[in-house]
């Protein structure tokens, strides 16, 4: 069960209407690297975890994509919930006005729609570590190119920390990795 804190993980301001940038933000919410991605890859990978641990690592880290996932709602929905459909269309958001007016809709910034093929699990839980570390940096890569093409600093002080989130996933993948190791290691043989 969980508790639902009705606040963003972290504050999510914007300097003005950007549907442009709101535009590239929305690979992070429907991309194969995005965060629904990762939050329902890691949410499934959690079950075949040997070490209640790393399945409480599995839950906490999911969880925590979902609340990232909302940060890049709002920040899209700020940057265009005062554009003009022009506007919308000027950024190369006129196919996903036509189709969903203002409202969000799972895709990349290209505006094709997820797909569960983004959603990797092998049942080996240390093949699922690894393709989770890579993961969390193609993510943490993606976030830095956003910072790099942003001409908001608000909206990168957010994105900023998504990034640092990033690397910290990475760093308890990499741990579960070495839990998993060790108890391999030390495994009863009858």
């Amino acid at each position: 069960m969980w508790i639902y804190e009705k606040k963003l993980e972290y504050p999510v301001r914007v300097s003005g209407c950007n549907p442009n940038l709101a535009k590239f933000l929305i690979e992070q919410y429907g991309g194969s690297d995005g965060e629904l991605a990762a939050a329902l890859r890691y949410l499934n990978q959690r079950y075949s975890i040997p070490d209640s641990r790393l399945k409480g690592m599995m839950n906490d880290i999911g969880t925590e994509e979902l609340a990232h996932l909302e940060m890049i709602a709002t920040m899209v929905y700020k940057l265009t919930k005062d554009a003009t459909p022009q506007q919308l269309k000027a950024a190369g958001l006129g196919e996903h006005y036509v189709n969903h007016g203002k409202d969000l809709y799972y895709e990349n910034a290209g505006g094709v729609p997820f797909s569960v093929r983004y959603i990797q699990g092998k049942g080996d839980p240390i093949a699922d570590l690894y393709e989770n570390i890579a993961a969390e940096e193609k993510a943490r890569a993606t976030y830095q190119f956003l910072i790099d093409i942003s001409d908001d600093p608000m909206v990168n002080d957010a994105l900023a920390f998504l990034r640092e989130r990033e690397v910290i996933h990475s760093q308890r993948f990499r741990e579960g990795v070495e839990i998993l190791k060790e108890a391999q290691l030390h495994k009863a043989y009858y």
